[in-house]
């Protein structure tokens, strides 16, 4: 937790808005996506489908194959525990969906899908994208794909896979699928956010965008995006704080950007950190 806040006050220091920034890619990711106040009807659904998940107070057995919990001492859970406190936040949410919606990939892969919050924001950026979403434990993947076929979003575009991450993803090495978007949100430790880095690099393409969640959970999560940072692949990146975004482009210069999404960077002072 100390580590945690730490790390918050850090970004704070070091984080700018679009002022100052020259690259003109990195730019327009910022005003046009980050900073877009549009008010998308989209929004409404997923609030609509995070109040479903909120108003579930069935108690399901999780199976956690990650770096764990800070909220949570059981396994025993109830949904709606899960999705206010481990799920992703409304306003991340959002962002994911404008990012989804700006790029515009044909291919999404999302390792954790969790209850499947993230999961509605991907769907919505990008209807006729394919979505391929891995989940650990067998009871979230069943809780999420219920949620999510039955309400407006419909889930046509999504593949559910329950299975390991590093077994799916070793598995799928020899023949590499191309996917424009990745959202990494699964085992949050240096070793497994590494192995899934290197396992996915064949997929990698000049228009790659990939997210890396809670880049900053813990000192072995900071070491880790400072070693993607700096893989001779990688030329750009965002560290948003919740997230690392990641891009391939070759005809770009290697550079690092500290990134508030919010334009008022004061606002920042009075959030509620996650944990």
């Amino acid at each position: 937790m100390v580590f945690h806040i730490k790390a918050f006050l850090t970004f704070l220091f070091h984080a700018k808005s679009e002022h100052g920034v020259h690259s003109p890619f990195v730019y327009n990711v910022i005003t046009k996506c980050f900073y877009d106040n549009s008010k998308y009807s989209e929004y409404t659904t997923l609030k609509n489908y995070r109040k479903a998940l909120l108003e579930n107070k069935n108690t399901i057995e999780v199976t956690d194959f990650g770096a764990g919990s800070r909220v949570f001492k059981s396994n025993i859970r109830i949904i709606a525990a899960i999705a206010k406190n481990a799920g992703i936040t409304p306003k991340n949410a959002q962002l994911l969906f404008r990012i989804v919606q700006y790029f515009q990939p044909e291919t999404i892969l999302e390792i954790g899908t969790s209850l499947g919050l993230a999961t509605s924001a991907l769907s919505l950026g990008a209807e006729n994208s394919k979505i391929t979403t891995l989940e650990g434990c067998p009871t979230t993947l069943s809780v999420a794909k219920d949620h999510l076929t039955n309400s407006t979003i419909k889930a046509k575009n999504i593949e559910f896979i329950n299975t390991e991450f590093t077994k799916y993803l070793s598995s799928n090495n020899h023949q590499p699928v191309t996917y424009n978007l990745i959202y990494f949100d699964g085992n949050h430790s240096k070793k497994a956010t590494l192995a899934y880095f290197e396992a996915l690099l064949p997929t990698v393409t000049n228009n790659s965008v990939w997210i890396f969640d809670d880049i900053h959970w813990s000192k072995d999560m900071e070491e880790a995006w400072k070693i993607i940072q700096n893989h001779p692949k990688v030329t750009v990146t965002i560290d948003t704080f919740q997230w690392g975004i990641v891009f391939f482009r070759q005809e770009q210069k290697k550079e690092h950007f500290i990134i508030n999404p919010k334009r008022n960077l004061s606002s920042y002072l009075f959030k509620k950190i996650r944990i």
